[in-house]
């Protein structure tokens, strides 16, 4: 082990016991279920857990986490004698998880990256693989599932510059990381030669977020809203972050369109409200119950698990995440799969190759700032039939976006527990 490794297990044995304090803490200002919060230190959840779990899936937050839901439910149908569990690190995350899991799989917090919590977590469920997300490259839980001698996948994978340069401060703990991994998947060939520069050995190119199917809705309350919004053009700014709000109902105000606000964040929804007020706008605020009327300018779409509805009600979507440096930006294949077409600020470094492709194809437009923005939405006002060709280019592109899976599973495969070996796990 080297000395960089060392020394993160020595600091985290170190501070362990001060986690229940700041966990509890966490718990008092929204961040943390308190009712779960055993689950972060690899306790059961005051219930009697049995069976054996197959494939431990983790993403830590919302994006991470619905992008494996695909993965979850074809590890079922191709192989219905495992069970995933799906880790997440986040309430919303948590949330959304628990509404759209696929049966046959369950869903836990994800322990945190003490020695403690990670051995409590694999002696409770002793999985036979663990496929990590993304950049969850935690020192602890990759070091034990190593010891353990469990099969360990990381896909889709994404290091940003700012991630590869820290990791090369500390060449020898990254390698060492890197090189447990039996199967790594990047997303993209800048992520591929980062982790391929700090020692690790890349498989084809591979991102979950081009997965998946069109998000649901309640057919009743779509129905409701479309008589509402009947004959309005519709602007959804989608997965908005503190200070887009206001960059996008400044673009949106005076323009004879409704703007339907989704706060990454649904807890901000009020915040939200009480701004757009202060800028001129008539709102209406979901989570209160306030009705949408023809009068409304800006409805705030302040709940979880609707963003099938909303998508559906859109002419066009904003996507948040993207106008503000250091977020990257979000999925705008939700919004494409559903046939509507998309605008995205300067900052989609999370998912650049896949908003290339679709500013090449038509079915996205890039807007650098407020007043270009205001332009597109102007511009998509006036030429509706150049707005139908986007919403036609942006199905046919999600509808390509499926094949790369079965690239994945033939790859993991090999890493899956054959069916003479996916046993119950004794009671305990």
């Amino acid at each position: 082990m080297s000395l960089a490794l060392r020394t993160y297990r020595l600091v985290t044995d170190l501070l362990a016991p001060l986690a229940w304090p700041v966990m509890l803490f966490r718990a008092m200002r929204g961040k943390e279920d308190l009712s779960r919060i055993r689950e972060r230190f690899g306790f059961r959840n005051g219930t009697r857990e049995t069976g054996r779990v197959h494939v431990w899936l983790h993403g830590v937050s919302v994006g991470e986490c619905l992008s494996l839901l695909p993965l979850a439910e074809a590890i079922i149908v191709h192989n219905p004698y495992l069970i995933p569990l799906v880790t997440y690190g986040t309430r919303t995350a948590a949330q959304l998880v628990a509404q759209r899991l696929p049966a046959g799989a369950i869903h836990r917090y994800v322990p945190i990256d003490t020695y403690g919590a990670v051995n409590r977590f694999l002696h409770k469920w002793h999985p036979t693989v663990v496929i990590l997300v993304e950049s969850e490259i935690w020192p602890n839980l990759i070091q034990e599932v190593r010891r353990w001698e469990i099969p360990l996948a990381l896909i889709s994978a994404r290091m940003t510059p700012s991630s590869a340069k820290g990791w090369a401060r500390v060449p020898q703990a990254a390698r060492t990381l890197l090189q447990s991994f039996q199967l790594i998947l990047p997303q993209d060939p800048d992520t591929a030669a980062r982790l391929t520069a700090l020692g690790a050995t890349v498989g084809p190119y591979f991102n979950l977020k081009r997965l998946g199917q069109p998000l649901d809705c309640d057919p009743a309350q779509l129905a409701d809203l479309k008589a509402r919004t009947a004959g309005r053009f519709v602007v959804l700014a989608s997965n908005t972050h503190t200070g887009e709000d206001a960059l996008i109902a400044q673009a949106a105000l005076g323009l004879d369109a409704l703007l339907i606000i989704a706060p990454r964040h649904p807890e901000r929804g009020p915040f939200v409200a009480a701004d757009l007020i202060a800028r001129g706008h008539i709102v209406a605020l979901r989570s209160a119950g306030q009705s949408l009327t023809p009068a409304t300018t800006a409805y705030i779409a302040d709940t979880l698990g609707e963003m099938g509805l909303f998508y559906r009600l859109a002419d066009v979507a904003v996507m948040g995440g993207s106008f503000l440096p250091g977020i990257g930006g979000h999925n705008p294949l939700e919004p494409a799969r559903l046939c509507v077409p998309v605008v995205a600020g300067p900052h989609v470094f999370n998912a650049q190759a896949l908003y290339d492709e679709m500013y090449d194809e038509v079915c996205a437009i890039p807007a650098k700032d407020a007043v270009d923005l205001r332009r597109h939405l102007i511009g998509m006002m006036t030429y509706p039939h150049i707005r139908s060709q986007m919403r036609d280019a942006a199905l046919r592109y999600a509808a390509r976006q499926g094949a790369s899976l079965k690239t994945a599973m033939d790859l993991l495969e090999p890493l899956l527990p054959e069916r003479s070996t996916a046993s119950p796990w004794p009671q305990g």
